[in-house]
């Protein structure tokens, strides 16, 4: 008997924690399209439609929505990983192949302009992922994997692509820094160290530099997004999503039925999370938007 109130004590303690993840009530990870090879970088497109790339099969892929529709942006990508549409409408990714970041046409899945392929004369280690500042800044992590060959640059950090075109290094100490995000007020920036299991915060100064690193939560994460009320969404290399609150302190989990890489929010009315697994793409009812 005693065990059974133990195990009711501890359920009424956990339970509100998990409740409190903003999911829509009832709702549970659906599975949208899969058959896929290694799933990554979803991306909210402006009329709310999702972009994402089959990593290993170098294809960027969009997802109609309103159709429910899936079609082929291009099979050229080399290795997209990471993504975001800029204010010009046009498709940023990071190149984990070419070592490069571009601008993709979202129709014909060309490559409009390379925005960055060498710091200080050396091609970069593995471009991942990246987030944009309102201003039209472009930060995104560069670690290295033993699949990319021989590397140039001794350290793996996140760079800060400059509207004028200019790049500079905005971190240092980390071991493989993977996914990063910032709020939509440009004033924070999250990055995480997926081998080092930490995800950190800073403030993002009116120069682009970053300053105050502080550790926001000890996960290693994948990918991460935002929802409108500033919690964190991370990707921890299990089958689940674990959110923290601005202040990092965690606010619960969401199971899922695989591992997932990477998540965004999209739909007309940016309720929908979209999430990456290896091989499926998967959806969950929100009750907020994501920013």
């Amino acid at each position: 008997r005693m065990v059974k109130i133990y195990a009711a004590v501890f359920a009424a303690l956990i339970i509100p924690v998990a409740a409190q993840v903003p999911v829509l009530d009832g709702a549970k990870p659906e599975e949208v399209v899969g058959g896929f090879k290694f799933l990554e970088g979803p991306a909210r497109a402006p009329n709310g439609d999702l972009y994402f790339v089959d990593k290993n099969a170098h294809r960027i892929l969009h997802w109609r929505i309103a159709e429910q529709k899936l079609r082929e942006v291009t099979a050229e990508s080399k290795a997209a990983n990471g993504m975001q549409f800029d204010h010009r409408g046009r498709l940023i990714a990071c190149q984990g192949q070419a070592r490069s970041v571009v601008a993709f046409d979202p129709e014909s899945g060309k490559v409009a302009e390379v925005l960055a392929a060498r710091f200080e004369g050396k091609v970069f280690n593995n471009p991942n992922d990246l987030w944009i500042h309102p201003r039209g800044d472009i930060y995104f992590t560069d670690p290295a994997y033993k699949n990319t060959g021989k590397h140039e640059l001794d350290t793996r950090q996140a760079y800060r692509i400059a509207t004028d075109g200019a790049i500079t290094r905005v971190t240092e100490g980390f071991n493989t820094p993977n996914g990063i995000v910032g709020t939509p007020d440009g004033k924070t920036l999250y990055v995480t160290d997926r081998r080092l299991n930490r995800t950190w915060r800073y403030a993002i100064q009116s120069d682009g530099s970053l300053a105050g690193k502080q550790l926001h939560c000890k996960v290693g994460a994948d990918g991460m997004t935002l929802d409108e009320l500033g919690n964190l969404y991370t990707t921890p290399n299990k089958p689940e999503i674990r959110v923290f609150k601005p202040d990092g302190s965690e606010l619960g989990t969401i199971p899922m039925p695989k591992p997932a890489s990477n998540l965004c929010f999209a739909g007309v009315d940016g309720k929908t999370l979209f999430i990456t697994t290896h091989k499926t793409l998967y959806q969950l009812k929100m009750k907020v938007t994501g920013q």
